[in-house]
């Protein structure tokens, strides 16, 4: 997960600062040093470390003990602020037309940073804002590209336009803007071709695109993963083209991070969104207040609230809650929790947005939760009978060992399972309201663990 390493290191410094009663201006600077150590090996632009390094310093060297905080504190805080700032402060929305006119969004970016896949979810959101949104398919290179957008376009419900793939790039956009106002489309989504690298080429058709048709927002989509080099990317597509916000890719994956703390600071475009993951879902506005929170492992306790809010099933949930006050849990529902956390990313998704957990023990906790042990979970249970899942209490030995055969596994992975199962129940009845739902009446989180 991007950050893991930086929390982790940042963490440890706050440890030793915590552990103090008084700073000393030395401490502080011992502590930066650890800071700007930490933020060079996470792939930060250094021009960046350094500015953000010294406005740190400046702060926290002449900052007063705030009420209720200690010094340690007091610096964290400063931290935190900081970071936010560097990250553009406020978050970004794409520029939405009001209803009656077209919203046109020129996605660009180099292959392979998931541009294709961006513009379907781009449109996907879109959709859920009441809007019709028009793929279109400029990108004629590329082998697959254009079947690659039908697909997906057809994932999330959006029509894809295409001309096929021996028509200039700049005659499919100008006609899709024709074909945009005819039939009532409100947003239009540009898919333009990459390139491996960037070259003269591609810049000159973005610029005929961009000269033909008017443009809302210049889109970026760079890919976290590359760490440093997609600043320089974001950088030269801004030089050359002109861009009006990025869109980070794979910011789920293990990146150092860099990119989202660079990006702002040295092109001062917005950071719009960011790929949590592959599924079509699975683009989430960039809040920089929300990522400091992530970095340095005070969790992101609002995307997770809102991430239940989109994916949880409201009835199912109150349902599956009253069945745990009432101790009537049984396997079907089991399985029911299972697939809603798989609907907000898994657990060690949900787990990553809690407060404290990062770095090391977030790595314990994946170790812990294997995806093969849940495959192997779902399996045991699909090879019970209706009635067996409903009432666990009659898997007598022999049950077992149907279910264990069934399953592809042991007879002692089902007991192990079972066991489980009844503890988990003792405990969820002990526990009622953390389960199921959205939000408790008193806007506490329910989670469906």
């Amino acid at each position: 997960m991007a950050f893991d390493s930086l929390t982790e290191k940042l963490q440890n410094v706050f440890k030793s600062l915590r552990s103090k009663g008084l700073l000393t201006p030395e401490d502080v600077k011992v502590a930066l040093k650890e800071v700007r150590m930490a933020l060079l090996e996470a792939d930060v632009n250094f021009k960046v470390v350094k500015r953000f390094v010294a406005d740190v310093e400046e702060r926290a060297v002449g900052a007063d003990v705030l009420g209720g905080l200690n010094p340690g504190q007091t610096v964290i805080k400063i931290v935190n602020e900081e970071l936010v700032k560097l990250m553009g402060g406020e978050p970004e929305e794409l520029k939405v037309k009001s209803a009656n006119k077209i919203t046109i969004y020129m996605m660009m970016g180099l292959q392979g940073a998931g541009k294709t896949t961006t513009a379907a979810k781009i449109a996907g959101k879109m959709m859920t804002k009441g809007r019709k949104p028009l793929l279109v398919a400029c990108d004629v290179y590329r082998p697959a590209a254009i079947e690659q957008l039908k697909v997906n376009g057809q994932k999330v419900g959006a029509e894809v336009f295409s001309m096929g793939d021996q028509v200039k790039p700049v005659n499919i956009a100008k006609a899709a803007v024709g074909y945009a106002e005819k039939n009532g489309f409100q947003v239009v989504i540009l898919d333009t071709a990459g390139r491996l690298q960037i070259d003269e080429e591609l810049m000159q058709e973005l610029a005929d695109i961009r000269d033909s048709v008017e443009i809302d927002d210049r889109i970026l989509v760079v890919d976290a993963m590359t760490g440093q080099e997609a600043v320089n990317v974001a950088k030269t597509f801004d030089e050359k083209i002109g861009i009006d916000g990025v869109i980070l890719t794979k910011l789920d994956g293990d990146t150092r991070g860099g990119a989202a703390l660079s990006v702002r600071a040295v092109t001062g475009k917005p950071i719009f969104y960011a790929g949590m993951g592959e599924k079509l879902s699975d683009l989430e506005q960039f809040y920089p207040d929300r990522m400091a929170s992530r970095i340095l492992g005070m969790g992101d306790v609002l995307t997770l609230i809102e991430k239940a809010q989109e994916d949880f099933d409201e009835a199912e949930a109150a349902k599956l809650e009253r069945k745990m006050k009432k101790a009537q849990f049984d396997f079907d529902d089991y399985l029911t929790s299972m697939n809603q956390m798989k609907k907000m990313g898994g657990i060690s998704s949900v787990l990553g947005m809690m407060p404290g957990l990062g770095g090391s023990q977030m790595a314990q906790i994946e170790d812990a939760i294997d995806e093969k042990k849940m495959a192997r979970i779902e399996g045991i249970i699909h090879s019970m009978t209706p009635k067996e899942r409903a009432n666990p209490d009659i898997i007598t030995p022999p049950r077992k060992r149907r279910i264990a055969a069934g399953a592809g596994v042991e007879v002692a992975d089902v007991n192990r399972l079972l066991k489980q199962f009844e503890q988990a129940k003792k405990m969820m009845k002990q526990m009622p309201g953390m389960m199921g739902g959205k939000m408790g009446k008193r806007g506490r989180m329910k989670f469906p663990f």
